[in-house]
């Protein structure tokens, strides 16, 4: 026995027969016209007159037919044994059911066909063995039950087209048996041509069933992601391949991509089925804001494998709106854009976060009633108004529950004004009441302390009338210890923003709130410190300093000089800072957020923009090509370790001011002797006040301490000051900390000097043009020479620029030193003068 197969030719798609080769039984009229309530066709009654023709469209079908195996029997051909046409006919309606007879037997997935048969016949029975074994794999598929909704909704619609099929069966085996109860009743010869049923004329009114027939088992086929073979154990796996939106996309594609009138209409009529449980979906997810998928079949699906619970800081608003839900592109279906699905996403996403992150689930049960529809398909003007209006009414109560409820704007501003150190009356205050804490170790903070001083800036500055709710949100924290570090190296504020406002204030940005506002604490600390120093060294020009000033006038002109400099460093920074990048991106802010569409989204991308460019502007990060470059200057460390030099400078220059008061001090203590002794009648100098401050201008000291005995009316606040001499070990000891200190003061002014150069040089080249003005501003008078790294030209004359400077402070250096030697000759010369006059007398 050998298996005979369906021709290629057959496979392809073209029919046995053509039109003309048709020859169509007379049908009563009230048949011909008819077709299934399902829309497969009604055989014709064979009394009607009219032929029934074909389109030739359908004639030209492109699909392929299915390649199920037609056996024949093993007997060896006899003619005399083989069935007659009539008994074809016999058994022909329980073969199109998919069911064996006494001629035409099936065997899994193929039919057993006698021997004996002649070619033609054999031919004819080809082609009606195609939609029995369609409909015999088709049945089974149906009858099982597993997969998705759409999966379920594809077998219901199949279901109904195989039902529509067997009324066709029906229709034809009425006609059969009327045709063979004429034959056996007429006498004579009469043959099946006569009577009206034959099996060709059964090819032609199958043909059409059996074309939809072979459309419904290639979308099962696609279905399953398999083109080959198709057998009854194939058909009966569950659609594990594609389901839902997938599904339904591959449907849609016969009717979209192809241009027979047939395919089309018969695809479209799957879609009114098939689409029902997608579109109850879409209604309970745009009205309700909730998702009914319990087989993951909808274009939106619950993120299920992030955990919620395991990091605290996600928790909340931020976990619903970016964590919950996801769209999955694959499944959206072809029936809608791309555009579409992201829109019904936002308004699903929307509800449910008004729901459960905002807690107003009443506004989403009336927002329900009053505007929920049925959507079908087939209906887009319905379907297109439902979206629109849903989306504008959802995003519109969001954006006023986020404004009016929860105050975002209010607490954005909050964040500006102290984190970001807006509020200046309140970071001079507290700057002022932490500066003694602060100086202390970090190990000896404490937070009720600071907590103290928070609340006293609060309610000596303008934050004192913000709204209650904004206050207690501000609280003073410590940052992790490490060792040697101080209250300054710890200290932080901390602005706490609840449920619903961390889906905008993620953790993230708070993050970066804190990186700026400990770049900015450092700026200000460097300010307050800087400002201290000046004032100090100011009003001590008129009383302590002006006293030494024979001494140390030099060195207080380089220092006063140094921290001018510094001060407009840091001035012009803060000013870049809080001015030209933060109060830029604040109003950029509020214009993105108070458009008339915006959405959620557009706050949270918004917000994240203005994040961003304040952390990459502010604390001068490189932009453009150059960020990701591995030569781009590091900008934040420069400025780390200008600030860390200004404090330096700034302790140098204090312990200047301690060596001037000691000085000042010790002038004092002198004068008071000399004055107190004279005015007793004693000598003004011992021979032990020689010894610990040397003698000079012992004759003046006499002299201006009887004139300020005698005038009384125009003695100074400050007493007239001896200058003392560099002799002993003490006045040597005091002539090396001067000499350290003006070292270190103009090694720092050097360093200071050459970084800020370095510093002028890579903004030059910046190509944000605030950064570049930056530069322009720092060096408006063109004070500094700027060095770009890899430029050994610009380098070069730096150094020398560098070397000259030092060689014209060693000069003036050395003359100073040249003096005091001289002045010290001159005051040792008279003092031996005067005392070899007394030996004399």
């Amino acid at each position: 026995m050998t298996e005979q197969r369906v021709p290629a030719w057959k496979r392809l798609g073209l029919s046995l027969t053509n039109a003309k080769d048709t020859a169509p039984l007379p049908a009563s009229p009230a048949t011909s016209t008819k077709r299934s309530r399902n829309g497969l066709p009604r055989v014709p009654d064979p009394e009607d007159p009219e032929p029934v023709r074909l389109s030739q469209t359908r004639e030209r079908m492109p699909l392929r037919a299915s390649t199920r195996s037609i056996e024949p029997s093993p007997e060896p051909p006899n003619p005399l044994d083989a069935p007659t046409e009539a008994q074809l006919l016999r058994d022909l309606p329980f073969t199109l059911q998919g069911l064996s007879s006494t001629n035409l037997a099936f065997s899994d997935s193929s039919l057993r066909l006698p021997s004996t048969l002649p070619v033609p016949i054999i031919s004819l029975l080809h082609t009606l063995a195609e939609p029995s074994l369609l409909y015999r794999s088709l049945s089974v598929f149906v009858e099982s039950s597993e997969g998705g909704l759409v999966g379920q909704s594809l077998r219901s619609a199949i279901g109904v087209e195989l039902r529509a099929y067997l009324g066709l069966v029906a229709t034809l085996e009425a006609q059969i048996r009327r045709a063979l109860a004429q034959l056996q009743e007429s006498p004579g010869n009469l043959g099946l041509g006569k009577a009206g049923v034959t099996l060709k004329r059964c090819v032609v009114w199958t043909r059409e069933a059996t074309m939809g027939l072979r459309l419904m088992s290639m979308m099962v086929e696609e279905a399953k992601g398999r083109r080959s073979k198709v057998t009854i154990a194939a058909l009966t796996d569950s659609l594990a391949e594609k389901k839902g939106g997938e599904l339904i996309s591959l449907i849609h594609s016969y009717a979209s991509s192809h241009g027979d009138p047939f395919v089309y209409t018969f695809a479209e009529r799957l879609l009114i089925h098939v689409t029902r449980p997608f579109y109850t979906m879409l209604q309970h997810w745009i009205y309700d804001g909730e998702l009914e998928d319990p087989f993951l079949e909808f274009f939106v699906y619950q993120n299920r494998d992030v955990d919620l619970d395991s990091d605290p800081r996600r928790g909340g608003a931020t976990s619903v709106w970016e964590d919950k839900y996801r769209l999955k592109d694959s499944m959206i279906p072809t029936i809608i854009t791309q555009d579409f699905a992201k829109k019904v996403y936002l308004i699903g996403k929307s509800l449910n976060f008004i729901r459960y992150g905002c807690g107003d689930s009443a506004w989403v049960e009336n927002h329900s009633k009053s505007s929920m529809r049925e959507l079908r398909y087939g209906d887009t003007a319905t379907l297109e108004s439902s979206i629109d209006s849903a989306y504008k009414g959802t995003m519109a109560r969001l954006i006023y529950l986020m404004e009016d409820k929860f105050k975002l704007f209010e607490h954005l501003a909050a964040l500006k004004k102290y984190l970001l150190l807006g509020q200046g009356d309140f970071v001079a205050l507290l700057m002022e009441s932490l500066a003694s804490n602060l100086d202390r170790p970090a190990n000896s903070q404490y937070r009720h302390t600071l907590t103290a001083q928070l609340e006293h800036a609060i309610r000596n500055s303008n934050a004192q009338y913000d709204s209650p709710d904004v206050l207690r949100r501000l609280d003073a924290r410590m940052l992790e210890l490490s060792h040697g570090e101080i209250g300054w190296d710890v200290f932080t504020l901390e602005y706490r923003v609840d449920s619903p406002l961390d889906v905008i204030v993620t953790p993230w940005a708070s993050k970066q709130y804190l990186k700026v506002f400990n770049f900015l604490w450092r700026v200000k600390r460097v300010e307050f410190a800087l400002g201290s120093t000046w004032r100090r060294t100011m009003t001590g020009a008129r009383g302590v300093l002006g006293a030494v000033g024979d001494k140390v006038d030099a060195d207080w002109k380089n220092a006063r000089g140094g921290i001018a400099e510094m001060i407009h460093f840091v001035s012009q920074l803060q000013h870049y800072i809080l001015f030209e990048v933060i109060e830029a991106g604040w109003e950029g802010l509020q214009k993105a957020m108070r458009t008339p569409d915006a959405t959620l989204d557009d706050l949270i991308s918004a917000h994240g923009a203005y994040l961003r460019s304040i952390t990459r502007k502010g604390l001068l990060a490189p932009s453009g090509s150059q960020a990701s470059s591995s030569t781009a200057p590091d900008f934040t460390a420069q400025l780390h370790e200008l600030l860390k030099l200004m404090l330096a400078y700034k302790d140098a220059v204090d312990s200047l001011y301690s060596y001037s008061v000691a000085e000042f001090t010790r002038r004092q203590d002198l004068a008071a002797k000399i004055e107190t002794r004279t005015a007793a009648g004693t000598w003004g100098v011992t021979e032990k006040d020689e010894d610990e401050f040397g003698s000079s201008h012992m004759s003046n000291t006499n002299k201006r301490s009887s004139r300020r005995t005698n005038d009384r009316d125009d003695e100074s606040p400050i007493p007239p000051l001896l200058p003392i001499t560099s002799s002993g070990n003490a006045a040597a000891d005091e002539a090396a900390i001067l000499s350290s200190l003006r070292q270190r003061l103009h090694s720092l002014a050097t360093d200071f000097r050459a970084r800020v150069n370095i510093l002028l040089g890579d903004l030059a080249y910046q190509p944000d043009v605030d950064m570049r003005f930056l530069g322009v501003v720092m060096n408006f008078n063109d004070v500094y020479a700027p060095v770009r790294r890899g430029g050994r030209r610009r380098q070069t004359n730096a150094k020398e620029g560098t070397h000259h400077h030092e060689r014209d402070a060693n000069d003036k250096g050395a003359k100073e030193k040249g003096k005091e030697r001289e002045r010290v000759k001159r005051t040792r010369d008279e003092s031996e003068a005067n005392g070899g006059a007394s030996k004399e007398n």
